[in-house]
């Protein structure tokens, strides 16, 4: 496709678009989800009021992003105002169910519908954000599989309601007497269980079409220049059109270019990668696709996010090779602008009859 009509590379459309309300960042492992969605967050913190970032990945990274120890509860980011950031697990947790014979009998039966139990502790978690007053909320998700449960999550309660309404129809109020026989009272009980799972439902169903509104809801794919993750994007791209999620940023991480390489390793490297980077604007030519520059060391702590930030909103350019003609021509040009702010100050002395300092 033609530079002229690429779509820049850059995330200021994701700035721009006022109307958000929730962004999901999510891709393969290990491409730099986490050091993106940070980013992002601190960007839209800066034209946002409020903004919360969410790691629903179980393994949390946020904090050592942030440097900064958070919890399931927002926390406000050290050196912000608006930026609260928060770690939650995606399961149940059995210390958080009602009752003390309720327990053991919902845990079977969270067990009995696969992913019901990531599901409620999502709609839970939802429900907490909903009440929050927060202009844009920013999601680090987990890997690609994870995510899309995640994105499933609405049907897996249709089914989980479905599945439990058969077993009210089948055994009658064999599940009353069970509770009674835990020694549950009646407001956890039968009626109880289903009308929890139909809030949550309606709570996630609510939200879902939130998700499918492209004005709302965008989905931001971060991936690295090599086979794998390049069929993870496309995966994970594909699943997103089926749910009509909105998705038109490709943030393509550790990428090595010319004027920066020497060792025959990273030339090798480097070709490998511009054969995927090639596919990926053939495959994402609607995309802005934003190529973020490997570096020698993490970025890590707030100060280190900040300075790499600059690369999501302008086009990173790497330093000048010595001893090309660019090179060359940039010298010549600092010395020129070095001969006149000389001759300027001498000028001024010789006016002012001053001494050089």
């Amino acid at each position: 496709m033609a530079s002229d009509q690429e779509l820049p590379g850059t995330v200021q459309n994701i700035l721009d678009q006022e109307s958000l309300k929730w962004v999901f960042v999510g891709g393969k492992g290990g491409v730099g989800k986490t050091t993106c969605s940070s980013i992002l967050s601190i960007l839209l913190s800066r034209v946002r009021s409020s903004v919360l970032i969410i790691s629903t990945d179980p393994a949390h990274n946020l904090s050592d992003a942030f440097q900064q120890r958070f919890t399931k509860a927002p926390t406000l980011v050290n050196g912000f105002s608006n930026l609260y950031a928060m770690e939650v697990d995606p399961s149940v947790e059995n210390e958080e169910l009602p009752g003390d014979g309720m327990d053991n009998l919902f845990s079977e039966l969270a067990n009995a519908i696969p992913g019901i139990d990531e599901a409620m502790s999502f709609a839970e978690m939802l429900k907490l954000v909903q009440t929050m007053d927060y202009s844009v909320i920013v999601f680090d998700t987990a890997p690609t599989g994870h995510t899309l449960r995640l994105l499933q999550f609405p049907s897996t309660l249709e089914k989980g309601l479905a599945k439990m309404m058969s077993l009210k129809n089948k055994f009658g109020g064999l599940l009353n007497q069970m509770t009674r026989l835990f020694g549950v009272d009646d407001e956890f009980g039968e009626d109880a269980l289903l009308g929890r799972l139909e809030g949550m439902k309606d709570v996630i169903e609510q939200v879902n079409k939130q998700f499918k509104d492209p004005d709302l809801t965008t989905f931001v794919c971060v991936c690295i220049p090599e086979f794998l993750s390049l069929y993870e994007t496309e995966r994970l791209v594909q699943e997103l059109n089926k749910f009509e999620i909105d998705s038109h940023n490709v943030i393509i991480n550790q990428v090595l270019y010319d004027e920066e390489v020497e060792s025959k390793l990273l030339k090798a490297r480097m070709r490998m990668q511009q054969k995927y980077l090639d596919q990926f604007y053939m495959l994402y030519d609607d995309f802005h696709i934003t190529k973020l520059p490997l570096l020698p060391e993490e970025v890590c702590g707030v100060e280190a996010l900040k300075a790499f930030s600059q690369n999501f909103i302008t086009t990173y350019r790497p330093a000048i090779k010595k001893g090309t003609i660019e090179e060359l021509e940039a010298r010549v040009s600092a010395l020129k602008q070095q001969l006149t702010d000389a001759e300027a100050e001498l000028e001024r002395l010789r006016k002012g009859k001053q001494k050089v300092v």
